[in-house]
């Protein structure tokens, strides 16, 4: 480190002490591109002046504590390998991409249970493995954390925060059905307006979509408590020595940071302790590397098209991969794709194979005409950063609904990965680079994302500094944490009312009666006399 670094560090250790700002900040992090959003928050951070703790799983990926950073890392112990996370990953990615598309909706639920109670079994293995290590837990205890930031779709987190006595901060993009969002944060999601996640619906829906958004709220509602209650709620209930479920203590929460803005999400109802702050990873783009630099200006007046599934997507089928090369081949602009595998046969010389791309960068520079996307949300918030169409060919996880809302937007091309033809392809990027309007579209997302009054990274670090300064946030948490699910709903209030009622219309049908007969009565005495 040079010495002008030296001295910014100190006079920012320095400027932090004297206002008594400075604080711990504990990291329960999630792994792949969690991790980068994550990161780029806790990097602020420590720039500012915190002692930023991250807790590292011994099968972390992506997270790499070898390297030089301004965090701190502590790395405990699981009993599972990193090689056996990384196979269960491809093992997800393959299914997803592969073999989902032609199953039938009840083998595909099958198969995403079977799938997805590994994936539990990992974390729930990482989760009690930090929990129960005595000597990390003790050494937690002793440093005087301020804060715990933990990403909300690894469990676990919350639970380090109530061991510790300390107040946590969630980031989320979101979880399954709005699951976690809903019942245990309770944000509102009318489903006659507001799409669940993994439908791929967008906010004005007719009569079917709203019957698919119902059926996907019953399902997700029944199916996450199932494993909520199996593998966490008796975790966690050990753990903290009284009885607890995950959702409860997920519950206090001070603050969710939701990686998405307005520019993305369609309207809805949020909560005070919710803030978005989509987009804060996003940077003005620096010069590409020379060799890179003078592929892209020998496009000419054509530009360029940058094409990345992201890096989970290592490598495609030898169909998919000649398949997709022969549509990119008979564009006339030059094309850079991030690809691993083996160089397709039908690669045209117009485009060029690199192992990493500087993404970012390369959706910054003005020669770029489109951004063919997976639909992850790193790379879209890139592309909407800097005014750039996207075609989307979404594969797993979130990119079907995040490839939704950008046609929904205008700002994109859907085509689908399991059917896809090179004439699918080809048509989808003339129609993204050709047509006006989507340029236009990514445009005026651009726009609406710049104008903030603070920046989304700003915006994200004010809130966990608030949290810090004022030992919590509860003047921000809706009192419906403390009601029952049928209170939240009214139920018994309907009910007490519907009683009411029944019991109004008892009496008065009583009356009516003993009026009857008082006057049959009366009819009957007059007629003898």
């Amino acid at each position: 480190m040079t010495p002008k670094w030296l001295w910014v560090l100190v006079l920012l250790q320095l400027s932090c002490s004297d206002s008594g700002s400075c604080g711990k900040v504990l990291v329960w992090p999630m792994d792949l591109s969690h991790w980068l959003n994550t990161k780029t928050i806790l990097e602020e951070l420590a720039q500012r002046g915190h002692e930023v703790t991250v807790l590292v799983p011994s099968v972390s990926v992506r997270i790499d504590p070898s390297q030089p950073s301004t965090l701190n890392y502590e790395v405990f112990p699981v009993p599972s390998s990193q090689e056996d996370f990384e196979d269960l990953l491809e093992e997800i990615i393959y299914l997803w991409t592969y073999e989902l598309p032609s199953l039938s909706l009840w083998e595909q639920i099958v198969k995403l249970n079977e799938i997805f109670g590994k994936l539990l079994f990992l974390s729930k293995q990482i989760c009690q493995s930090a929990a129960s290590n005595k000597t990390l837990i003790k050494k937690l205890q002793t440093s005087g954390f301020d804060i715990l930031v933990a990403d909300a779709i690894f469990s676990g987190g919350d639970l380090i925060a109530e061991l510790l006595g300390i107040p946590f901060v969630y980031t989320i993009r979101f979880s399954a059905g709005y699951h976690l969002e809903r019942h245990c944060g309770k944000m509102p999601s009318p489903l006659s307006y507001v799409p669940l996640p993994l439908g791929a619906l967008m906010d004005r829906m007719d009569f079917m979509d709203r019957v698919k958004n119902m059926g996907l709220a019953i399902l997700f509602d029944y199916i996450i408590p199932q494993f909520d209650s199996r593998v966490w709620n008796g975790l966690y209930t050990e753990v903290l020595g009284k009885p607890t479920t995950l959702c409860e203590t997920m519950g206090k929460a001070e603050m969710w940071l939701i990686r998405t803005y307005w520019d993305f999400e369609f309207p809805r109802p949020y909560l005070p302790n919710f803030e978005f702050v989509g987009g804060l990873h996003c940077q003005p783009a620096k010069p590409l590397p020379e060799e890179m630099e003078a592929f892209v200006q020998s496009s000419g007046e054509h530009g360029i098209v940058v094409f990345s599934l992201g890096s989970m997507v290592k490598n495609l089928t030898e169909e998919k991969a000649n398949l997709i090369a022969a549509a990119l081949a008979q564009i006339p602009q030059k094309v850079l794709w991030r690809y691993k595998g083996k160089q397709p046969a039908t690669l045209g010389p117009n485009t060029k194979l690199y192992d990493w791309i500087p993404q970012n960068d390369l959706l910054g520079h003005p020669k770029t005409k489109a951004f063919i996307t997976h639909g992850g949300t790193n790379g879209i918030y890139e592309a909407i950063y800097h005014g750039v169409p996207m075609v989307g060919i979404p594969m797993f996880a979130d990119q079907p609904d995040n490839i939704a809302h950008m046609k929904a937007k205008g700002a994109a091309v859907e085509v689908d990965f399991s059917r896809m033809t090179t004439n699918d392809l080809l048509g989808a990027l003339n129609t993204v680079i050709n047509e006006a309007s989507y340029k236009e579209s990514a445009l005026r997302l651009s726009q609406i994302h710049h104008d903030q009054p603070m920046k989304p990274l700003d915006r994200a670090v004010f809130w966990i500094e608030f949290v810090m300064r004022h030992k919590g946030a509860k003047h921000l948490r809706p009192a419906s944490h403390s009601l029952t699910w049928y209170q939240y709903h009214c139920l018994d209030v309907v009910a007490f009312l519907l009683a009411c009622a029944a019991l109004g219309l008892f009496i008065i049908a009583k009356c009516c009666l003993f009026c009857c007969r008082k006057l049959g009565r009366t009819e009957k005495k007059r007629k003898r006399e």
